[in-house]
């Protein structure tokens, strides 16, 4: 679906195919719902303060964590 969408179920499974999103939450030290409804790309807005924290954790980029799905493309960030 075209649009831009959150990568971080991705990203957490990278890093550790075991992390849950509560742990995530209580690392970062952040709300589990706003976790929670990134992780499954549920989220209208991005909270600047979330960004951060999840660039801290992951050593990403803002980048890494929203991406943009245009009609043509078949994956993120494509």
């Amino acid at each position: 679906m075209p649009g831009v969408h959150s990568n971080l179920k991705e990203l957490m499974r990278a890093k550790d195919p075991t992390l849950s999103i509560r742990q995530l939450a209580k690392d970062i030290d952040y709300h589990f719902d706003s976790v929670r409804k990134m992780y499954k790309d549920e989220m209208v807005q991005y909270p600047r303060d979330l960004i951060w924290r999840l660039c801290k954790y992951f050593d990403a980029t803002p980048g890494e964590f929203i991406v943009v799905m245009h009609e043509d493309a078949n994956e993120h960030g494509q």
